[in-house]
């Protein structure tokens, strides 16, 4: 059984448990997740701002941990594709409620090679590529009928053969340029490190919860 929400009855966080790298930790932290069977522990609340300032934020899927960062994929015409491009600062956080947990990052996004975008839209279901291709997504809607048409249009159209990546379809990585791993104590007096990229390496500080 899990502790009650709130009690944070779990193991505390120490300067010595952690990897020197936040992308080492991030997947140290995730095989934790996986392990303890966390519904959907890749979904991220993703927050992009337009070029104005404005922020919005939405739940994405997270399909990638490399040295280098963190990979989702979108719609480029979706509000958060338009936004990414008009200023490329992002940031998401992730909560693991079972293990009292939060990791939150910040950073730059880039584009994805068009190949690697090829690679990850492969092995998506049938479905959901020509539903990548049905969907001008974030524009407004007529009604559901509308989107089924247009589903329907492109199932005819890929009929028989391998759907391709619409080219306004493809992937970003989060470069992270601070990274912070929350850990849920009693009293509230939560363990909170945040990395800081200073060069080729990272400081890192422990921050008062």
């Amino acid at each position: 059984m899990h502790a009650p929400i709130g009690a944070h009855e779990h193991p505390g966080l120490r300067r010595a448990d952690l990897d020197p790298n936040p992308i080492a930790q991030f997947r140290v932290w995730f095989a934790d997740a996986d392990a303890a069977e966390v519904p959907l522990a890749n979904a991220i609340a993703l927050a992009t701002a337009d070029a104005g300032g404005a922020p919005s934020v939405r739940h994405v899927l997270l399909r990638g941990i490399t040295d280098e960062g963190f990979e989702f994929y979108t719609n480029h015409g979706s509000r958060k594709g338009r936004e990414l491009e008009a200023n490329p600062r992002a940031a998401f956080t992730l909560l693991w409620r079972e293990l009292d947990r939060q990791i939150s990052v910040r950073g730059a996004a880039r584009h994805l090679s068009d190949q690697d975008s090829d690679t990850y839209f492969a092995s998506r279901p049938r479905e959901a590529q020509v539903g990548a291709w049905a969907s001008r997504q974030s524009e407004v809607l007529r009604d559901r009928a509308a989107l089924e048409q247009r589903l329907e249009g492109a199932s005819e159209r890929f009929d028989g053969e391998d759907v391709p990546r619409p080219p306004f379809w493809g992937g970003f990585l989060l470069v992270p340029e601070t990274v912070e791993f929350w850990q849920g104590r009693r009293f509230r007096l939560h363990d909170r490190f945040r990395y800081v990229r200073e060069g080729d390496g990272w400081r890192i500080d422990r921050l008062s919860p």
